[in-house]
């Protein structure tokens, strides 16, 4: 195996294993084979999703509003945390063992994924260099990233990606993708690297056969990427260079985000499959109406799926709210939750180390709100 997979081996028993498996299976099956062997399709037709052929939320209304064919989601980039800075790890630690441990952290969310089903979600955000651990941050001293500074996938990383989107496809759930997060985008030393990676994910994506995945290129490009590719002006360059690979005549369907309120430029308009909007720094429900009106408005605009895939707005006991108001203009909408100030463990989904479970007050309302809006 080692001469085989040289790489492998310098990994943990327990993950060797594991990643030796896959490795095996794709250079025996080849991914033909391994798609045949998954269970969850995403697939677009006009401005709405469907899994394996069906709309998601199928025949479901709520309060005369359509919701079937729509993706609700819940960001969860930490997923697969982890820091390589030696000086910056120790911020991490567990409370209970004092000590961070990534091979936990993804333990513990893909245990977690089938309640999150069961209340209705159907898709969540990771991200190869997942998102600030606190939140918001000015600066990122820790090195959460799954790509080298060449461009390479670091297979610790891809195996509990392996793991989380195994359980999804097991589940019918959906994964939303993202490559690059600003803050960790300039440990890549040039953009020849950052399309290496881009070409990277879209490959291991394809070669495993995995179908429930949507790519976002980077989240938030119009915010502090070093990168000029990255940025609003060129980024559909690498949305129409992961759309031109594809494995036995298939490839994903690719999109970008924006910050809090921005509304998607023409070009990415014109070369993503579907746009994903944030909800951040919009305190009135009104300001998600007119944002998604204005999206609809860009020049290019086609029917096609708009997904508010970061919002930290709640009040989900009120009858108007960022979700609601998404909804009610036929996007799709996603739960952003963090530790805040004086909040301890239990709380937020992005602040690292993460409690999984339905384990506070606002998590427990917005399942208890999407469960009701989506009839499960």
């Amino acid at each position: 195996m080692c001469r085989q997979f040289p790489v492998v081996c310098a990994l943990s028993p327990l993950v060797r294993c594991s990643l030796q498996a896959t490795l095996v299976a794709v250079s025996l099956l080849g991914s033909s084979a391994l798609a045949q062997t998954r269970k969850t399709e995403v697939s677009i037709r006009g401005d709405t999703f469907l899994i394996n052929g069906k709309l998601t939320y199928e025949g479901r209304f709520w309060q005369g509003q359509r919701i079937e064919g729509l993706l609700m989601n819940s960001r969860m980039v930490q997923a697969t945390f982890d820091d390589l800075n030696p000086k910056t790890v120790s911020m991490w630690a567990y409370p209970d063992t004092k000590k961070y441990d990534a091979d936990r952290n993804t333990r513990e969310f893909v245990a977690a994924l089938p309640e999150y089903r069961r209340h209705g979600l159907l898709a969540f955000t990771i991200n190869l260099q997942g998102g600030s651990p606190q939140g918001y941050s000015r600066v990122q001293p820790w090195h959460n990233s799954a790509i080298t500074q060449t461009g390479e996938l670091r297979p610790e990383y891809m195996q509990r990606f392996s793991l989380i989107l195994d359980q999804a496809d097991q589940l019918g759930m959906v994964a939303i993708l993202g490559i690059f997060y600003f803050g960790q985008d300039e440990r890549l030393k040039d953009e020849e690297a950052v399309k290496q990676a881009v070409d990277n994910t879209v490959r291991w994506v394809l070669e495993r056969g995995y179908r429930n995945v949507l790519l976002e290129i980077n989240n938030e490009s119009n915010v502090r990427y070093d990168h000029p590719i990255l940025k609003p002006d060129r980024v559909h360059e690498l949305i129409e260079r992961a759309k031109s690979i594809s494995r036995d005549g298939r490839r994903l369907l690719v999109s970008t985000s924006y910050g809090g309120g921005t509304v998607p430029k023409e070009n990415v308009v014109r070369a993503a499959d579907f746009l994903l909007i944030h909800g951040n720094g919009q305190d009135k429900p009104e300001k998600i109406t007119e944002l998604v009106k204005a999206t609809r408005s860009v020049p290019g605009y086609r029917p096609m799926p708009i997904v508010n895939n970061e919002d930290d707005h709640f009040d989900f006991d009120r009858p108007d709210n960022n979700f609601v108001a998404s909804i009610r203009q036929y996007c799709s909408w996603g739960f952003f939750d963090y530790r805040m100030k004086d909040e301890a463990f239990d709380s937020g989904y992005q602040s690292v180390p993460v409690n999984w479970g339905i384990s506070s007050d606002r998590k427990r309302a917005f399942f208890e709100k999407l469960k009701e809006i989506t009839g499960n």
